[in-house]
């Protein structure tokens, strides 16, 4: 199967998880479509404009890796705040919490996957 970049869907998010502003989410897997096959629920790539954030949230049931593709940012790492740029993981585990926000001049991309626990 190969689904082509202009038939992905992409939502406008105000406020994610009690985040600044909106992002820009990108989904390469659909949940409806069975696309994870009951392992996980997202698989996307985020786009944070400069000052915008995806709010402090815990995970329960599922870990969330971030994967930095662009830009710069600032992550909430269980009550760490720790810069990251690209190339840079972030994983964040069933029981753990994080947020990130962008602190660069340009857009802040990032690659999330969640799989279930």
């Amino acid at each position: 199967m190969i689904k082509h970049s202009k038939d992905l869907r992409t939502d406008i998010v105000s406020n994610f998880r009690g985040g600044k502003g909106e992002i820009q989410m990108t989904h390469f897997l659909e949940t409806e479509k069975n696309e994870f096959n009951a392992k996980g629920r997202l698989f996307a790539k985020n786009v944070l404009k400069p000052g915008t954030s995806i709010g402090f949230h815990e995970h329960v049931g599922d870990t969330e890796t971030y994967v930095i593709l662009s830009g710069e940012g600032l992550v909430n790492d269980n009550g760490d705040q720790k810069p990251v740029k690209p190339g840079d993981v972030i994983i964040t585990k069933n029981g753990e919490s994080h947020s990130i926000e962008n602190t660069g001049t340009v857009d802040l991309e990032v690659m999330a996957l969640i799989l279930f626990a």
